[in-house]
């Protein structure tokens, strides 16, 4: 009943930036983290970003000083502002979120469809 949509990926320049966004929609009772992780072709999938329902993040190391992730609760919806891009971010991007569900007995981890983000050297 719970669907996590993404947007904002593409194509940019390396330097670049892109703003990624996933909004969560259904019977939700409450969201607890949520997060942000990318595949690259022939890796594993990894953590991007984490964000707590009181607003602690946490972020890889690769992409600290140039990512940041904020939620908006009224929204529903978790964000991802990615600057100075670099070939090496280019992979497909996945939004997670832990939600209870109403009518649920406890928080179920969700992922978006991915989004692929490319920058080009």
């Amino acid at each position: 009943q719970v669907q996590l949509v993404e947007s904002g990926g593409g194509l940019v320049q390396a330097g670049g930036s892109l703003r990624l966004s996933c909004a969560a929609s259904g019977s939700i009772l409450r969201i607890n983290g949520m997060g942000w992780y990318r595949q690259a072709p022939g890796k594993q999938r990894e953590l991007v970003a984490f964000i707590t329902s009181g607003g602690t993040t946490k972020y890889a190391d690769s992409v600290k000083g140039r990512f940041t992730i904020s939620r908006d609760n009224a929204k529903n919806t978790v964000y991802l502002q990615m600057n100075s891009l670099k070939p090496e971010d280019t992979a497909v991007y996945y939004c997670n979120a832990d939600i209870e569900v109403a009518g649920g007995r406890y928080a179920v981890r969700y992922w978006g469809q991915g989004t692929q983000v490319t920058a080009s050297s």
